[in-house]
């Protein structure tokens, strides 16, 4: 396993373990660095994940929509294709809708 791949890791556990307790901002803040460094890693479906987490931070609902991420991002992580990545942002947005 890649340093990098460790370090998303356990930014996402961390992040997982104290999100009921951080500012939205805060929690904007994690994923903008969780998703620069997974396009760093070139973890696409983490990425588009990360990205879509940091904006959804900011707006109304952001304990639901931060879990509902963070609950996919294994999947994120694991994926490997453009279409894999479209299938992990999908199954967040039907889980938020």
């Amino acid at each position: 396993m890649g340093d990098s791949l460790r370090d998303l890791q356990v930014r996402l556990l961390d992040l997982k373990s104290r999100a009921a307790r951080l500012s939205p901002l805060d929690i904007h803040a994690r994923m903008d660095e969780i998703r620069a460094e997974a396009d760093r890693g070139g973890y696409d479906a983490l990425e588009g994940l990360a990205r879509l987490s940091s904006q959804l931070a900011l707006l109304p609902g952001c304990r639901v929509a931060t879990g509902a991420c963070l609950d996919h991002a294994g999947d994120a992580l694991a994926a490997a294709s453009a279409a894999e990545r479209q299938a992990v942002l999908a199954a967040v947005a039907l889980r938020l809708n």
